[in-house]
């Protein structure tokens, strides 16, 4: 162990020998004078920090304290009941500090018992106390303010993991705070009752044991026992004072002394006013300038002195401001910070700031944070930070999002109503304000709270405005997940594979595809609504393919077939059916021939009223399965699925179109519409 650690240990031991073993004065005289040191030691340290938190071993620091000053007292008590002495520091302080003087000894001591019990010591109590239910309190709003400025981007994961350590150990340094605290009110109290019986039994022994008359023995022993109740409660008033600094300090960016002359002092003309009172206390009144006259020159020239060096500061300060800006101005790299574009962009008017003001319970921020988990989950990619931010341009109670600076939608939402969706198409049972649902595009109706109660029984679903909007953002990221994943995103998920299979990487990259290419893969599959998560088994059929070609698109298709089971699953939902719109062999033939193939790639060229008729006959038959409530899946040969949803993409985009080669051979396939070109 090393010697820091076994020095702590000793003093420990040393404490519990103090109880049980009589000490000799010359070592009692020793320990009184560390005891003193420690108390100025730990005095000091408090003045000097600028937080609670950077003394945080204070609570247990006072224990081993108050148990040590204890362990003196008893020592000292046994020494001078025993052999009438209790060594050279308590007998100074009986004689010397106290002019020897009994009853002088026994008001100072009183004095600083009323000073360390009735003021330091309950004040610092109370303070504990309510600072210890504050923080215990403010522990909620705090964690999510921390989650804030997370999800806005001010902080990083690293910095908001020691923001909440840092909380949380508040909480604890306080809790012990309130605690320790009353180690020093008992330790006062104890101060009082081993005077009283040091004076009374140190009596009765000197009559009895020593033969000394009463008088003798009443100033002989009084004068020890008041040299030793000083000698104790000066530290223990050293300590007191350093507690109530403790639990009283706030963080600021300097110790208490630089604290207090800077605050102190932050008014020069007020130094001027105090030294005007003192000068005209002495005029007017039998002081006199003599005393009242070299304080308040004293005074002002502090207030001179301070009021020149303030303003020789704000002229520098000035000039300083005035080169920055010059230097701003003339310096046009300054000016690409104009040029940043956020990747998502979530704007509201000044009605909404409840939404996503905390000390309003508004909980959108906390509702991105878990819409950027879903979707991480959900999709295999972690979406940019969202940057959410009040517009006074748009109206009250319009919000909208921007994907790398373009507005992708908006919407309005009323705070104090529900958002109510009926079950049925006649929707004139409860009265409201027409409106229509944003994420899905159904009619939907503002009611008041009053008659949510009445909606429910009627069967309809109520939406309070934050799941209105925060279910609208989901979607919405969700249908442009393919847009924000760029390249350095994509560098961000090669590596994060590559730290547990680094062969498959160093395969695919940079040897077969570059990063761009990875990435016009990945983001194909996320604009179908395919997840990326199974990013091992992507990188697979990467590395198996890419030998053979470097068209994208073809890989895209090459990656899909390899997801058969995720893709069959995504559409099945745990049923062994699935129902799908094929395309007759005419509509193939057709599609087939059209496929141009050149040098960059492959391209679908039809003629356009045969792509106008095939997209004709494909949306009539996914009408008829939306009419049924059923979802529309396409179903087609593998050679040319990407070109029929190429075909549809601007008409039709929701609706999937897979090949059989993505569907799991487990699966049954039911066609419940045929796409003809007679249609």
């Amino acid at each position: 162990m090393k010697l820091r650690d076994l020095s702590v240990l000793f003093s420990v031991i040393l404490i519990v020998a103090m109880l049980i073993i009589p000490f000799p004065s010359w070592m009692l005289s020793f320990l009184i004078i560390i005891n003193i040191s420690l108390a100025m030691l730990v005095l000091l340290t408090s003045m000097n920090m600028q937080e609670s938190l950077q003394f945080s071993i204070f609570p247990s620091l006072l224990l081993l304290l108050t148990l040590f000053r204890l362990g003196l007292n008893v020592s000292t008590t046994r020494s001078i009941l025993s052999k009438g002495e209790a060594g050279k520091v308590v007998e100074t302080f009986g004689t010397f500090v106290v002019g020897g003087n009994v009853l002088v000894g026994f008001v100072v001591f009183l004095i600083l018992i009323v000073i360390q019990f009735v003021v330091i010591t309950k004040g610092a109590e109370r303070v504990s106390e309510v600072a210890a239910r504050f923080t215990l309190d403010a522990m909620p709003g705090k964690q999510m303010s921390i989650d804030a400025d997370l999800n806005a981007g001010i902080i990083s994961e690293n910095h908001a993991r020691e923001r909440r350590e840092k909380i949380s150990r508040e909480a604890d340094f306080y809790g012990a705070m309130d605690g320790a605290s009353k180690f020093v009110k008992g330790d006062a109290i104890a101060g009082i009752i081993i005077v009283l019986i040091n004076i009374l039994f140190g009596i009765i022994i000197g009559m009895v044991v020593q033969g000394m008359s009463l008088p003798d023995s009443a100033s002989h022993y009084t004068l020890l026992t008041v040299g030793d109740g000083i000698v104790s409660q000066i530290p223990a008033l050293l300590i007191s004072t350093a507690t109530g600094i403790v639990v009283t300090r706030a963080a600021s960016e300097g110790n208490l002394g630089n604290d207090i002359m800077t605050q102190l002092l932050a008014y020069p003309k007020m130094l001027y006013v105090a030294a005007g009172s003192i000068f005209l206390l002495g005029v007017f009144t039998p002081i006199g300038l003599i005393i009242t006259g070299p304080v308040a020159s004293l005074l002002a020239f502090g207030g001179y002195s301070l009021s020149r060096s303030e303003k020789e500061e704000e002229s520098n300060d000035e000039k300083t401001e005035e080169d920055s800006n010059a230097l701003k101005k003339s310096t046009p790299e300054n000016m690409l910070d104009l040029l940043h574009v956020d990747p998502i962009e979530f704007e509201f008017g000044y009605g909404l700031i409840p939404l996503a003001d905390v000390k309003q319970d508004g909980d959108l921020l906390d509702r991105v944070v878990m819409i950027r988990r879903q979707l991480a989950i959900e999709l295999g990619v972690v979406i940019p930070v969202v940057r959410i931010r009040d517009n006074i341009q748009l109206n009250p109670n319009e919000y909208r999002l921007k994907i790398w600076g373009s507005e992708v939608a908006s919407g309005e939402l009323l705070l104090d109503h529900f958002l109510a969706m009926s079950p049925s198409m006649e929707d004139d049972v409860i009265e409201g304000i027409e409106t229509i649902e944003p994420s899905f595009g159904l009619p939907a109706k503002w009611i008041k709270e009053e008659k949510k109660d009445q909606a429910e029984m009627l069967g309809y679903t109520i939406v309070d405005p934050s799941s209105v909007v925060s279910t609208h953002l989901t979607e919405l990221i969700r249908n442009h997940a393919h847009e924000l994943l760029g390249r350095k995103e994509t560098k961000q998920l090669v590596d994060h594979i590559k730290e547990t299979n680094e062969v498959l990487i160093e395969e695919v990259t940079p040897a077969l595809l570059t990063i761009g290419d990875i990435q016009k893969v990945l983001a194909k599959l996320l604009k179908e609504k395919v997840s990326i998560r199974n990013a091992t088994k992507i990188f697979e059929t990467l590395a198996d393919y890419g030998k053979m070609t470097k068209d994208t698109e073809l890989l895209g298709e090459y990656v899909r077939q390899s997801l058969a089971k995720q893709i069959t699953d995504t559409y099945c939902e745990n049923v062994n059916t699935l129902q799908v719109i094929t395309l007759s062999s005419q509509v193939e033939k057709v599609v087939a021939e059209g496929v141009q193939q050149t040098e960059v790639g492959n391209y679908l060229s039809l003629d356009p009223s045969l792509s106008q008729q095939v997209v004709h006959s494909i949306s009539n038959e996914v009408e008829k399965l939306s009419m049924r409530q059923q979802q529309p899946i396409i179903l087609c040969s593998p050679a040319i699925r990407m070109y029929i949803r190429q075909l549809i993409e601007r008409v039709i985009p929701s609706v999937p179109v897979l090949s059989y080669n993505e569907l799991d051979s487990m699966i049954e396939v039911k066609s419940v519409g045929v796409v003809n070109m007679s249609d």
